[in-house]
This record gives C-alpha cells, sequence and structure tokens, in this order.
C-alpha cells in the first residue's frame, strides 16, 4: 500500500513539473510597459523597450490603446519600414489587443492610423522557437515630428509587464495538495 502511495506521489509530480514547466515559458509582454502603444516621443521608445524582453513561440503581446486612436497591424519587412500597409498580416483595431506569438523569426508590427507609423508607432521583434533565446533586430523608426499629438493614455492593464501564464499556479497548487495529503 505504501509502495503504491509513493508510485502515485512520484507520478503527480512528473506529469505538475511538466505542465508547470509549459506554462511557465508562455510570457505575457506588455509593449512598451506603462507608456503603452502610442505615439512616442522618443524615435527608440519601442527598439528600447523591445531590446530588454525575450520572446518565444507561445508568448503573447500585450498592446494596450485606446479603441478608434490606434491599431496594430502586423507587417511584412518590406512594409515596416515605409510603413506601408497595403498586404497586412493581420490588423486588429479594437484595444487593448493582444497578439500571440506563433511562429518563430521576425515580427514587424505598426500603427496603420495616420502618420503614426512614420511618427515612431513601430514595432520589431525576433521571437525563438520554444527552448531558444530570441534577440531583437535593430530599428529603422525615425524621430516624432514636432508637436505631434498623443491622445490620453489607456488605463494600465493588469499584472506585471511580463508574467507567466496564470495555469501555472495550477500545476503547483495540485503538487502542493498532493504532498500534504501524503504527508
Amino acid at each position: 500500500m505504501a509502495a503504491s502511495k509513493l508510485v502515485f506521489v512520484l507520478v503527480v509530480m512528473v506529469v505538475a513539473s511538466l505542465q508547470l514547466q509549459s506554462t511557465v515559458a508562455q510570457t505575457r509582454h506588455v509593449v512598451a510597459d506603462a507608456f503603452g502603444w502610442n505615439i512616442p516621443s522618443a524615435a527608440d521608445t519601442y527598439t528600447t523597450w523591445a531590446s530588454g524582453q525575450t520572446f518565444t513561440v507561445g508568448d503573447s503581446l500585450f498592446f494596450n490603446f485606446t479603441t478608434g486612436f490606434h491599431d496594430v497591424t502586423e507587417v511584412s519587412q518590406a512594409a515596416y519600414g515605409p510603413c506601408t500597409i497595403a498586404s497586412p498580416i493581420n490588423s486588429v483595431t479594437t484595444g487593448p489587443a493582444t497578439v500571440t506569438l506563433r511562429t518563430p523569426g521576425n515580427h514587424y508590427y505598426i500603427c496603420s492610423v495616420g502618420a503614426h507609423c512614420r511618427s515612431g508607432q513601430k514595432l520589431t521583434i525576433n521571437v525563438a522557437a520554444a527552448g531558444t533565446a530570441g534577440t531583437p533586430p535593430p530599428s529603422t523608426s525615425s524621430p516624432a515630428p514636432a508637436g505631434s499629438m498623443m491622445p490620453p493614455p489607456s488605463p494600465p492593464p493588469p499584472a506585471g509587464n511580463a508574467s507567466p501564464s496564470f495555469t501555472a499556479v495550477v500545476p503547483a497548487t495540485f503538487l502542493a495538495a498532493a504532498l500534504a495529503f501524503f504527508y
């Protein structure tokens, strides 16, 4: 009887640790932290933010913006530099928006509203395959024109700027309960 309990505890520990590892790897990145997805006053705002992040397949980007003032449009590398939106890969017009990173490689995001992209509201990231680390490429952002208007900031998002998925708590709780029950 004691041997079967020990086997059960070991199985529970293995399953919980595998689940914990797969869920912790998914990170929610709040784009530009408290600044959000707005027209930046400095051309390197989004490049600087991205340089401090590691993006992996399965992670998500949280773009905090007000609907009607901004959008998030994923474009090709060729469209990113000149801020063209003729053939977007994807576009989200309702804010705030969450974009899940599903493929490795470079990803390019712009705001297609007015001249926002040309004013520096653009982001390029390098997404690594699961289990590897990514590095952001350099930006080709241009400075914002003097006197550019910024809409009122959106309310801050819940939680921090990069947090593990809430589902990471479930296996850890299950493991703790199982260990407490058997000891």
